[in-house]
């Protein structure tokens, strides 16, 4: 029933942002088959962004193989890889052919650097991307090194989501010209873009080009986590007045210095001091005052606990597929709810391809071939 029903995806295994992309579009009911290589490593069922889809597995050094990708590509209306610049061109796959032979398919490119510019070719990680953005320098604590915010910006938000984004921009473009195009996701363009906001304060100067003395980087003293009594943590974020005000009540802070909140040469000492109240109790004991209030306040919770949190029971945040606990598809919609679409798989050439047209007489050739 998910938004994206009917639609159809080919996807070649990649790892991080790739099947991850994948995983959105199946969770919003996309029908996806991943083409794995013949002979490589099969993810367990703990892999949560491979759920969701059928495989197949294929020698792409046989023309049989690639004849048989090619055909699965004609019956797509988007595709997903992650290579190098290059390599579905020199496998007989790159978007030239694909489009020419289908030419509404929406042709999505994961890459690090992009299709182009001096160092597409280049090895690198999240870490790398977002360092060449400007998105690293500005995380992390004043007068210490940049901390990575796991691979969240450069392979998921910066990556993932964008190449999710533009295929789906891709699919209702084709809808109306007929016409399918090429998607370059590249994981320094979407961090840079994630940074739209910071680039802008910078230029009002309202930002400072300095690690962890900002409002949003821990500068701030109502913007930061705090150490609790028990060795917990509990995230604040009372920016606004009002929410400034209601802080103060909770904590019953009467200092007048606290008065003196948007001035930043005043945190560093207001911060010391609102991390010593803060120790004062534990972390249930500041959930018991703060939590569902204004204060813009939230237990820094472990992934382990999060699930288990009544917000996110509530909500049903987290799902259980095959005893793995897991992420529930997001966003929500009211009329054709996304579901997961099942666990991880290894690949079933036999369902995978039956499903996508193909004749018993023609897996069997592709098998006898070793193509498959």
């Amino acid at each position: 029933m998910g938004p994206l029903q009917g639609i159809k995806v080919v996807e070649f295994q990649g790892i991080g942002p790739g099947p991850f992309t994948a995983m959105l579009l199946s969770d919003m009911g996309a029908d996806v088959i991943r083409v794995d290589r013949k002979g490589g490593r099969t993810p367990n069922k703990t892999e949560v962004t491979y759920r969701g889809r059928k495989a197949v597995a294929f020698d792409l050094k046989k023309p049989e193989a690639v004849e048989a990708a090619l055909k699965l590509i004609d019956g797509a209306d988007a595709l997903i890889e992650g290579f190098r610049p290059g390599v579905m061109e020199r496998l007989g796959l790159g978007p030239d052919v694909c489009l020419k032979r289908n030419p509404k398919l929406v042709y999505g490119r994961m890459t690090g650097w992009g299709q182009t510019g001096p160092l597409a070719q280049a090895a690198g990680h999240d870490i790398n991307y977002i360092a060449l953005t400007g998105a690293l320098h500005g995380i992390g604590n004043a007068g210490k090194k940049p901390v990575p915010p796991l691979n969240l910006v450069g392979d998921f938000g910066g990556g993932a989501l964008y190449l999710a984004f533009g295929i789906v921009c891709g699919l209702v473009e084709a809808k109306r010209s007929g016409k399918g195009q090429v998607v370059d996701a590249a994981m320094t363009d979407g961090a840079a873009s994630l940074m739209s906001m910071f680039y802008g304060m910078s230029a009002m100067g309202f930002w400072q080009d300095t690690r962890g003395v900002n409002l949003l980087d821990s500068g701030a003293h109502f913007y930061d986590t705090y150490e609790t009594k028990d060795g917990k943590y509990v995230a604040i974020g009372s920016i606004e007045p009002q929410f400034y005000r209601e802080l103060l009540e909770k904590t019953g802070i009467t200092d007048s210095a606290f008065e003196m909140q948007m001035n930043p040469q005043g945190w560093p000492a207001l911060k010391e001091k609102l991390a010593a109240v803060i120790k004062t109790k534990t972390r249930d004991e500041w959930d018991a005052i703060m939590l569902g209030s204004d204060v813009c306040y939230a237990p820094v919770l472990s992934l382990k606990e999060a699930p288990k949190h009544p917000h996110n029971v509530a909500r049903e945040t987290f799902v259980e597929v095959d005893g793995v606990v897991q992420p529930a598809p997001a966003p929500r919609f009211s009329r054709t709810p996304p579901k997961v679409q099942g666990g991880v798989t290894g690949a079933d050439n036999e369902a995978a391809l039956s499903g996508w047209g193909f004749s018993r007489a023609e897996i069997d050739k592709l098998s006898q071939a070793g193509a498959i």
